[in-house]
Order: C-alpha cells, then sequence, then structure tokens
C-alpha cells in the first residue's frame, strides 16, 4: 500500500492552517461574525494576529464591526494587545472618533488608560485629533488627563475642540478640579486702538501720540505732498 511521505501531509496541513486564519482576517474586517464564530469555536486562537502584528480584534474594532467585536470578547480575545506599532484597540477606536466601540471594549475589561510601549493612552489619541466625545467618555470612566507618556508628554489639550468647539471636554476637567494650561487659549486676535501693542499703519496719524496734533485725520502721502509742492 502506498502511503504520502509524513512531510507532504505537513505542508497540506500547514497551508490548511493558513486558509483558515486568511480567512479569519478577512471575516474580521469585514465583519462576518458568524463565520468568524464558527471559526473560533473549531479552535482558532483569538489572539491570531497578522505580519504587522493587527490581531483580530483590532481589526474588527477598527473597522467598526460591533458583533465580530463581541465575538472575539466573548472567546477571549485579549483587547490590551498591542500591534507591531505599540497601538491598542482602543487608542485605534481614540483615533477614529468610534465611541460605540470604544464603550464596548471599556465595557468588556480593556483598561481606560491602557498603552503600549510608548506609553500613550487613548485618551492622548483622542485628544491629539480632535475627537471629543471620545474624550469624554473617557473622562468620565476615569482616563487620567494628566498621565505622562514614555517622553514625559502629557496628552495635547490645546485642540482646536477645546476652544473652537464644544467646551464640554473643559467641563470635565473642572469638574476633576484639574488645571491645565492651553497652549493655545483661543483664535488669535490682532490688538486694537486701546491696546499698548497697537501700531498704526504707514500713512496714519496716531490720535493723540508723538507727532500727533490730536486730529485722527488722515496723513497725507508722499504723493499728495509731491503734489503740493509743485
Amino acid at each position: 500500500m502506498k502511503t504520502e511521505p509524513q512531510d507532504s501531509r505537513s505542508a497540506v496541513t500547514d497551508e490548511q492552517v493558513m486558509e483558515v486564519a486568511r480567512m479569519a482576517f478577512q471575516h474580521a474586517r469585514s465583519g462576518n461574525a458568524v463565520a468568524l464564530a464558527a471559526i473560533l469555536d473549531a479552535g482558532l486562537p483569538p489572539n491570531l494576529c497578522n505580519e504587522r502584528g493587527d490581531t483580530l480584534l483590532m481589526l474588527a474594532s477598527y473597522h467598526g464591526h460591533a458583533d465580530a467585536t463581541r465575538v472575539l470578547l466573548e472567546h477571549k480575545a485579549d483587547p490590551e494587545r498591542t500591534n507591531d506599532r505599540g497601538q491598542t484597540p482602543l487608542a485605534g477606536c481614540a483615533f477614529k472618533g468610534d465611541v460605540a466601540m470604544a464603550r464596548l471594549l471599556l465595557e468588556h475589561g480593556t483598561r481606560v488608560d491602557g498603552a503600549g510601549p510608548d506609553g500613550k493612552t487613548a485618551l492622548m489619541f483622542a485628544a491629539m485629533f480632535d475627537r471629543v466625545e471620545v474624550m469624554e467618555e473617557l473622562l468620565s470612566r476615569g482616563a487620567a488627563p494628566g498621565r505622562t507618556d514614555a517622553e514625559k508628554r502629557t496628552a495635547p489639550w490645546e485642540p482646536s475642540a477645546l476652544w473652537n468647539g464644544s467646551r464640554r471636554c473643559r467641563r470635565w476637567l473642572d469638574h476633576l478640579s484639574i488645571s491645565l494650561p492651553l497652549a493655545h487659549p483661543g483664535p488669535p486676535r490682532l490688538p486694537g486702538r486701546g491696546s499698548p501693542a497697537y501700531r498704526p499703519r504707514a500713512g496714519r496719524a496716531c490720535p493723540g501720540g508723538a507727532g500727533s496734533s490730536g486730529s485722527s485725520r488722515r496723513a497725507p502721502s508722499r504723493r499728495r505732498a509731491r503734489a503740493a509742492v509743485r
């Protein structure tokens, strides 16, 4: 009786495993929760990752597939596992501004201040990209606004969302008795006439100032002065 070599059978098995893994990643990206659950029930590791270190949970949550994300969490997928860039699934939600997905991850045990090797939390990503609703959600669940990353930097609290849009995050900081100076407290304003920094443009008299008789009349231009001499 002729039998296949052991190496040949192993190669076929490996190829089948790779095909199942590729199907799992496809289901995670497309949000096919039913097919993904069947593969996980058959024994596929829930923390399987691709060549970039992205887990099935990272892909499903990043693309906004709530049912597929819930299936992975129920199969004990690790929500704190980072990819090769040190990013967590919650940080991906903060970057996308997906509040519903952030809530789902937090309700299944994700740490609100979890971070990768660089120390950047989801709150830092939300502040960096002006995701105001995600910032509110994270702050309401106890995220630390004064936490620093590996380079001793805090969340960038000068985004336009804090002074050019909603004031809700500022209210959360006030509620938590946290006073953080804003690098840009408001839109830039030009100095007015009553400001010490005000300087009149060339060709204008400064009322009451040096070289002025107190009149606010416009100073004659050079062309008009030359015409008068002629």
